[in-house]
């Protein structure tokens, strides 16, 4: 007979090889407050510290996130137009010492051909005009309801030294998906659009998956404490306007996905790492949590049995079972499982979806979906 909860369609590894094919350390799509954009930022300064960044590019990239961010803000109300649109999108990469910064924000169609010829232009001046056309704009005083005629877009095109690139995916008869692609590197090597615009293609069909699956988080890269407290704080304020009860309950739910892939993730190529994927899909006020990492090929059959070992276990049997783990009473190895699986189940009440899927020789990739209401 078939086990229920094992997942059996591969979404998850699937994507995590998609992500790291692309280079995206991490993506955010939902609503974006100033307290997300903080944490968002503060994400990005962690990684670029892990990976030892001069001060030089973390400025650049750092003035460029901000713009971007903004930009996502300043356009949310166009999601309270009768139909409904996509979320803003914020996606962060690290390719080949570069790094690209794509934000995505439904705009109206009207204002299109505005928006098309201030890029066109900004894309045609070089640095110095580039530098005389934001003083001329400041000077003039050309401010809207938005913030500014174009200077946004003006800094950005400044601080990366490249050509803007852009796109625009139509929705209905007002609306349409703006999609914005800033490249942030250390040489001023000539640039490929052609190799840009493909990568922005890849981009857009992520997205696209993001919104059929209805996922509003994800993080993939390296996994540590810092980064842990980071996704934590963005998924707190992603929650803002539901019950008290269920943001701690899937806070707490998170805590043990996360600290499972920091504490026990392995890597399925190099040494000393623990690469991961963590993400959240919402429908309604239920949660599906999704994290998945690399473990051990040799550990998949225990790993399976403690599973399903927690998943047969009534109520009343979890918390006995909880306390015997809890204390290190013996118990026996085929029966033996960690406190963060009967605690996952305990918190959610419900059975514990997984999934392992081959890697190579040595490595197997471990997915866990939980379920919060």
């Amino acid at each position: 007979m078939a086990n229920p909860n094992k997942i059996k369609n591969g979404f998850t590894f699937k994507l995590f090889k998609g992500i790291q094919s692309d280079n995206l350390n991490y993506i955010y799509r939902g609503v974006f407050t100033q307290s997300i954009t903080d944490n968002i930022l503060n994400l990005t300064e962690i990684n670029l510290d892990k990976a030892g960044e001069n001060a030089k590019i973390k400025k650049r990239v750092f003035t460029i996130m901000v713009e971007g961010l903004q930009n996502i803000t300043r356009h949310q109300e166009v999601e309270e137009s009768k139909e409904k649109v996509e979320s803003g999108v914020f996606m962060l990469q690290d390719f080949e010492g570069k790094y690209f910064i794509t934000t995505g924000n439904p705009i109206y169609n009207a204002n299109i051909e505005k928006l098309t010829g201030q890029i066109e232009k900004i894309n045609n001046l070089d640095s110095e005009e580039l530098k005389q056309y934001y003083k001329s704009v400041l000077n003039d005083n050309i401010i809207s309801a938005k913030g500014g005629a174009g200077l946004g877009l003006i800094e950005m095109a400044r601080k990366s030294g490249k050509k803007l690139v852009y796109d625009f995916v139509k929705k209905n008869d007002d609306i349409s998906y703006f999609y914005l692609n800033t490249e942030i590197s250390h040489e001023n090597e000539e640039q490929s659009l052609k190799k840009r615009n493909l990568s922005l293609d890849h981009i857009k069909d992520i997205h696209q998956m993001l919104n059929t699956e209805n996922i509003v988080l994800i993080f993939s890269g390296i996994f540590n404490q810092e980064s842990l407290l980071s996704i934590l704080s963005i998924m707190e304020n992603q929650m803002m306007e539901h019950t008290l009860n269920l943001k701690k309950k899937v806070f707490n739910i998170m805590v043990e996905m996360l600290q499972n892939i920091v504490k026990h993730g392995v890597n399925g190529k190099e040494p000393n790492q623990n690469p991961g994927i963590f993400y959240i899909s919402q429908v309604g006020e239920t949660y599906m949590l999704n994290a998945g990492n690399y473990v051990n090929k040799s550990e998949e059959k225990s790993l399976c049995e403690k599973i399903d070992y927690v998943n047969a276990l009534s109520q009343d049997e979890l918390n006995d079972f909880y306390e015997e783990s809890l204390f290190n009473f013996k118990i026996d190895n085929s029966k033996e499982s960690g406190l963060g699986l009967i605690e996952l189940r305990l918190k959610t009440k419900k059975k514990i979806n997984y999934e392992i899927t081959p890697y190579n020789d040595n490595f197997c990739f471990f997915v866990v979906q939980t379920q919060v209401e």
